[in-house]
């Protein structure tokens, strides 16, 4: 780490303790939201935090390497997209023990990824439910913005929705279904083909 790196990380992390909220840190832990450690600060403020600073990959990879919430949080800001490789991907992603954090690195950061659809895929059918979830996320915020899949990716993502949703983990079951509806939302033809797959198991209002 350089000199320039170091300091960032140093000021960072002091303006981390300055930002403590304890009420959102002992909300987190019982809720089992279990970091080593956790501030509290909320997400807000971590996003203008991390407009100051800008794409930084180094600074990303340090803050990554914390075991500290908002580090982490602040990583899947400030990291350039293009700098991610699918091997860091999964590093990164085997490295995550937390929903929340699973979530905002699909929103923030894989979203945005030149092989992002891929990878998503990839999670989706992994045995690991916080990876399973971080990749329905990511299929869902590029359904979100428009990206419509091919028909080998439906057929792949609708397959494998259907194993999720057939199973007992709820954390999953939730991840599935609000991507479906964002599938859906993509037009008729494709709500059809959701229907049409899915239609055994009774989530869909008629």
């Amino acid at each position: 780490m350089n000199t320039e790196t170091h300091e960032k990380l140093k000021t960072i992390k002091q303006s981390f303790r300055l930002s403590m909220n304890g009420t959102i840190s002992h909300s987190m832990r019982t809720k089992g939201l279990n970091y080593k450690i956790n501030w509290g600060v909320p997400l807000h403020e971590l996003k203008v935090m991390a407009q100051s600073y800008g794409k930084d990959p180094i600074l990303a990879a340090e803050l990554w390497k914390e075991d500290i919430r908002e580090c982490k949080i602040l990583a899947t800001y400030i990291m350039p997209p293009e700098i991610m490789t699918p091997e860091i991907t999964r590093n990164w992603m085997q490295q995550t023990s937390t929903q929340e954090i699973a979530e905002l690195l699909a929103f923030n950061l894989f979203r945005y990824l030149p092989f992002a659809n891929k990878i998503a895929h990839e999670f989706i059918a992994s045995p690991q439910t916080i990876t399973q979830i971080c990749g329905y996320q990511i299929l869902s915020s590029l359904f979100a913005d428009g990206q419509t899949p091919s028909p080998q990716n439906i057929d792949s993502f609708l397959n494998q929705a259907k194993v999720t949703m057939e199973d007992t983990e709820i954390k999953t079951k939730h991840a599935a279904y609000n991507c479906i509806l964002r599938f859906c939302r993509l037009g008729e033809s494709y709500t059809k083909a959701a229907r049409k797959n899915l239609s055994h198991l009774d989530i869909f209002d008629d």
